[in-house]
């Protein structure tokens, strides 16, 4: 399997992680990646990027079967609100494209915001940075390595 440039972060800073590849299947949405890995829906989380109207860019992670509250989401973060990063501004602000957005690797680093859904589990499934992979990462490494906090953003 190839190795993404999240892997590669996540191996520079000593993270053990797990890598998926689902690159040959069918798979487009995130309950789709998850169904395909053969992994619980609620340990997949999806990564979104948002806006504030302060212009100060937030990432929040959920469970792939679940949908952000932007009002719960932007009293996480103390803004008055919130609104998804435009996709014609995912690339430049972020350094992936829609379907491969991970918290770790972006071009500057943003505030990581997990649903609290996440600490049910040890560890927790997202994007690899590529559209294909996935990569399974303990939620104790993560705090160590990303500005992680935990709150409900979820609907």
């Amino acid at each position: 399997m190839e190795k993404t440039n999240v892997m590669r972060i996540l191996s520079q800073h000593h993270i053990s992680y797990q890598s998926f590849y689902y690159g040959d299947t069918d798979a487009i949405s995130g309950v789709e990646v998850a169904t395909a890995l053969k992994e619980d829906f609620n340990q997949v989380f999806k990564t979104l990027i948002t806006v504030a109207d302060s212009k100060k860019y937030y990432v929040f992670m959920v469970p792939v079967a679940s949908e952000l509250n932007l009002k719960k989401c932007a009293r996480a973060v103390s803004e008055k609100s919130l609104s998804m990063i435009p996709s014609k501004e995912l690339l430049k602000t972020t350094g992936y494209v829609h379907g491969g957005c991970s918290p770790i690797g972006l071009k500057k680093q943003f505030p990581v915001i997990i649903d609290s859904s996440a600490k049910d589990f040890s560890s927790i499934i997202f994007s690899a940075g590529k559209i294909g992979y996935q990569v399974q990462v303990e939620l104790s490494d993560l705090e160590k390595f990303l500005p992680v906090t935990y709150a409900d953003i979820r609907e």
